[in-house]
């Protein structure tokens, strides 16, 4: 018997990360993964100033004075638009999971579609918080 020796073929390798371009589709996958991340973060936090606010009459104005500042509504505004991201990126992947917008064409549509209806959510989201 013959042993059989299996002959590696040299491949080719992309290192450089910045010559790598990325289907729309995949840029939504990995942007709902972050937004997952940051969903799961900040409910720690606002959940800390909800308890905040809801302890005494002087927490809840030391947490409507923490929520007065423009940086912290800009947080905010961020948290709510990566929440609004995840459900409607969420919703697509679900979909995609019954069978629909498997194909390329259909699923870069589907894409255009989500991120139009985060970017409307956004804006609503800056009127909530603004």
């Amino acid at each position: 018997m013959g042993k059989h020796v299996k002959v590696k073929k040299p491949r080719p390798v992309n290192l450089d990360l910045q010559t790598i371009r990325f289907p729309l589709t995949a840029i939504a996958s990995i942007l709902h993964r972050v937004s997952g991340v940051i969903t799961f973060v900040s409910v720690a936090i606002l959940l800390w100033l909800l308890g905040l606010s809801l302890s005494t009459p002087e927490g809840f104005a030391s947490a409507a004075n923490i929520v007065d500042s423009f940086f912290v509504k800009f947080i905010l505004w961020g948290v709510l638009t990566a929440l609004f991201y995840h459900i409607v990126v969420g919703v697509r992947h679900l979909l995609m999971d019954m069978g629909y917008f498997e194909e390329m064409d259909t699923g870069i549509a589907s894409t255009k579609v989500s991120f139009a209806i985060v970017a409307v959510l956004a804006v609503f989201a800056g009127g909530l918080v603004w």
